[in-house]
């Protein structure tokens, strides 16, 4: 299971503010510093997903994720710009959407959106790690982004909107509208939510392969004690054959030990 340090996720925190400070700026700033500081306890301990084999789903996840996301949506959009898109969103517009699309896994209010599984059985035999708190009313994660930042009265314009709507591509059901469409009236007037998505799946994949080598490292220490054990009783059985009877040897071995 991926962990985070207390420094890492102290240091997180700190650069998520620090994109929000140089990025925004006026009263837009003022109102997303006021939701971040009512947030903050939460959000900076936030898991973002409830098994350990999706993405970050551990303590401080979230924060990590939505970093990934923002420095990896700069890189798509680079690459889209060096091969030839027009790139008719400002870097504010995608910063906006790639900080806060996955803002509804903050929960509401006044609840997280995940709480620790207490099942010791589903956590070490399925690796849910987290559930869904049931005490929250409903809402997609999106859905409730986009509430969280109108109750802050925090504005966003058309390509914010859109970017962080449609982040999630064709996973949310709701963007079939949006996306798959075979009308030029009716099509994404700018590339913002195609980056944003493929920078949420590089993102998403990426913290996947992180898991999955730390647990292949795991089975790689666990197999070598193995072999050091295997190896060093080996060793230990061909020294007692070299001076004693087998019937020494297994009583030294295995025979109780007075």
């Amino acid at each position: 299971m991926k962990q985070l340090t207390e420094q890492q996720i102290q240091d997180n925190w700190l650069k998520l503010r620090g994109i929000v400070n140089d990025t925004f700026e006026g009263e837009r700033l003022e109102k997303l510093n006021r939701m971040y500081d009512h947030f903050e306890d939460r959000m900076v301990v936030a898991p973002a997903s409830a098994k350990e084999h999706y993405h970050n789903a551990c303590v401080g996840g979230y924060v990590e994720h939505v970093i990934h996301i923002v420095e990896m949506s700069q890189q798509v959009r680079d690459l889209w710009l060096q091969n030839g898109a027009d790139i008719n969103f400002t870097n504010e517009e995608l910063i906006f959407a790639a900080l806060h699309h996955d803002l509804g896994k903050v929960g509401d209010l006044e609840n997280d959106y995940y709480v620790i599984n207490e099942s010791e059985w589903h956590r070490k035999n399925q690796g849910k790690i987290y559930n869904h708190n049931p005490d929250l009313t409903y809402m997609t994660v999106t859905d409730r982004a986009l509430f969280l930042l109108q109750h802050f009265q925090i504005p966003m314009n058309e390509n914010e909107y859109l970017g962080l709507r449609l982040t999630d591509g064709m996973y949310e059901d709701a963007n079939e509208k949006y996306l798959k469409t075979f009308l030029p009236e009716t099509g994404l007037r700018s590339h913002i939510a195609r980056i944003l998505h493929q920078a949420d799946m590089m993102a998403t994949y990426i913290e996947g392969d992180e898991w999955d080598r730390a647990g292949q490292v795991g089975k790689q220490k666990v197999a070598k004690s193995v072999s050091n054990i295997k190896q060093a009783v080996d060793t230990e059985v061909k020294t007692k054959l070299t001076g004693d009877s087998p019937k020494d040897l297994f009583d030294e071995l295995f025979g109780d030990k007075k």
